[in-house]
């Protein structure tokens, strides 16, 4: 049902018409595209949450504390995700719009203070705080926007998440084996529901066109807030190495860690950053609504990683162990996988030498199982490198070609 059908033309024709306070709310078309000072701070507040959640994969590199890990992960990534859309739609300059951007800044301060303990005694905190920074956003949102027809677009998100955190206050009072299963319902339900573009009883889809408003602002605040996740990956263990004696191994480790979030950075800011400010140009409706999903992939495999390098410099073993190899290759992995997806439900191609580094780093996992863990750190940065060479002889033919 479209917006301008049935019960939604009956809703605007019995509404009032929108103040010019209420206007000011909306993003304008040509608004800055610059990120403000807030949405910089707000993105300050994730450090500590990926480093805790790095740590605790570190901690517990098994199956069931990677999908702790990885609900968790889906909840932060889903906050930030929804906010940058909302500085995206609305105008990050109103006031009334930086109280609902600080709002989400405290409940993910919250939430992050209490991801050690989410899955323990905490967990009604975080499922509660979770919900209130959706449902009081969407509550404010729709009394602000009164007489304006993005007041419906605001209502179907509000329902929805409604609906997922009855699950989040749910699954707080169960035990683990519950509560992990009742969480990644509700995570379903928020992740479906944007991908299908909040389906809601009488008010229809939010229409594609809505979409296509989305500004390169957006992809600046992604491009961003990845910069700041790769971070992680050197920010542990130099705090590691702080609390401990510093021996050749380690600094050795240390190394290969920044030269890994080096070449991250060379495959996503200089090649996929700008593919996301194109995608956003030629085709922001596809873009806005894959880049939550193929980002999420993409920061899990930054997480990973940055848990690799914790595991390998804080403890010293004779073979790496399947532990250590899967949360070491499962990182590149997963970056390199959001990666090619995003490439491929943007523009509808798919980047085989891509795939075929993919393949090569996932088919030889199994040999370093028994191998040292340096054997295991150098074969990763390889294969990293391998993938921005590529990357570089293929921008630089296709230059060529060109002139």
């Amino acid at each position: 049902m479209g917006e301008g059908s049935g019960a939604n033309g009956e809703w605007r024709r019995g509404s009032s018409m929108p103040s010019d306070e209420t206007r000011r709310l909306l993003r304008h078309p040509d608004a800055p595209t610059r990120a403000t000072l807030l949405e910089l701070l707000f993105d300050v507040v994730y450090v500590a949450a990926l480093a805790l959640l790095s740590t605790r994969l570190a901690q517990q590199a098994t199956w069931t504390g990677a999908a702790r890990v990885l609900v968790l992960l889906m909840a932060v990534w889903w906050i930030w995700s929804i906010t940058a859309l909302l500085t995206d739609f609305y105008n990050p300059d109103e006031p009334k719009i930086q109280v609902i951007v600080a709002w989400g800044m405290l409940g993910s301060i919250v939430m992050t203070a209490t991801i050690p303990l989410a899955f323990a005694s905490l967990g009604w905190v975080f499922a509660g705080m979770y919900t209130a920074i959706h449902v009081v956003r969407g509550v404010v949102l729709v009394a602000l926007l009164r007489g304006h027809q993005a007041q419906i677009r605001a209502a179907r998100i509000l329902c929805w998440f409604t609906l997922s955190g009855a699950l989040w206050l749910a699954g707080a009072f169960l035990p683990n084996s519950a509560r992990i299963v009742l969480w990644g319902v509700a995570l379903l339900i928020d992740y479906v529901a944007a991908a299908l573009r909040y389906p809601t009883p009488r008010l229809g889809r939010v229409p594609l066109h809505q979409y296509e408003k989305a500004s390169v602002h957006l992809g600046e605040r992604y491009q961003q807030f990845v910069i700041l996740a790769l971070g992680d990956i050197i920010l542990v263990p130099l705090l590691l190495i702080n609390r401990s004696d510093l021996t050749v191994t380690r600094m050795g480790m240390l190394l290969l860690a920044f030269v890994t979030m080096l070449l991250f950075w060379q495959i996503y800011v200089q090649r996929a950053g700008s593919l996301l400010q194109v995608a956003i140009s030629e085709r922001p409706a596809r873009a806005t609504r894959w880049a939550p999903y193929t980002h999420l992939v993409m920061v899990a495999g930054i997480v990973s990683s940055a848990a690799g390098f914790e595991m390998l410099v804080s403890h010293s073993r004779a073979r790496a162990g399947f532990g250590l190899v899967a949360v070491v290759i499962g990182g590149p992995t997963l970056f390199l996988l959001g990666r090619i997806v995003f490439a491929y439900q943007v523009f509808g191609r798919i980047a085989w030498a891509r795939l075929g580094w993919l393949v090569l780093l996932v088919g030889a996992a199994p040999a370093f199982l028994s191998l040292p863990p340096m054997a295991l750190a150098g074969y990763t940065v390889s294969v990293l490198l391998g993938v921005a060479v590529s990357d570089t002889a293929r921008t630089l033919g296709r230059r060529e070609r060109k002139y």
